[in-house]
C-alpha cells in the first residue's frame, strides 16, 4: 500500500539487520525519537586498523533472555541522547543495513541498554524519513507478523 511514493508502516514492525546477523527484531516506530536505538549490553570498544569498533550483546527477542547474539560494528560517532526518563546519556553510534517493508537502506543506531523497555529497538524519524515511510498508528506489524515459534526457529537455525 503506497501513497505518493510513501510506504505505510504500523506503530510496530519486524526489522532485519543482515550485517549484524539479526534476522528479526520487533521495533517500536517512534516519530518522537530523532535517531533509532538498538538494545545492547556488555558494550565494549576496540581498535583495529586505526578504526574504532564496538562489540555488544543483544537479546533480540522481547521477553527472552535465553537467546543472545554478539554483534560488532564500526563506531561512527558518539552522541548525547535524552532517554525516556529525561536523562542525557552518551551513546555509541553505528551505521548498519536495515531491511523493512521491502526496503533496504543504511541507518544510524545508538546503542543503549533497554532491558526494562518493552521493545528491543526504536525506529526513529531520521530512518523513517530516509525510507519515505508513512506511519499508521492503527496498524501493528503491517508488513507481516511472526509467531513466537517462528522467531525462535530463525535464531536457532544457525
Amino acid at each position: 500500500m503506497k501513497k505518493k511514493n510513501k510506504t505505510i508502516i504500523g506503530w510496530e514492525e519486524w526489522c532485519k539487520f543482515p550485517e549484524l546477523e539479526l534476522c528479526a527484531i520487533k521495533a517500536k516506530v517512534d516519530t518522537g525519537a530523532k535517531t533509532s536505538c538498538l538494545h545492547a549490553f556488555n558494550i565494549g570498544t576496540f581498535t583495529k586498523n586505526d578504526k574504532k569498533y564496538v562489540q555488544f550483546y543483544i537479546h533480540p527477542i522481547q521477553k527472552n533472555k535465553k537467546i543472545v547474539r554478539k554483534c560488532i560494528s564500526e563506531v561512527v560517532d558518539y552522541r548525547y541522547v535524552t532517554n525516556s526518563g529525561g536523562i542525557k546519556e552518551k551513546r555509541y553510534v553505528i551505521k548498519t543495513q536495515l531491511i523493512l517493508a521491502g526496503k533496504d537502506w543504511e541507518i544510524e543506531l545508538t546503542l543503549a541498554k533497554r532491558d526494562s523497555m518493552a521493545f528491543r529497538m526504536l525506529l526513529g524519524r531520521e530512518a523513517i524519513r530516509k525510507a519515505k515511510f508513512l506511519v499508521d498508528p492503527s496498524k501493528s506489524c503491517f508488513h507481516g507478523k511472526l509467531k513466537p515459534q517462528q522467531i525462535k526457529n530463525l535464531y536457532t537455525e544457525k
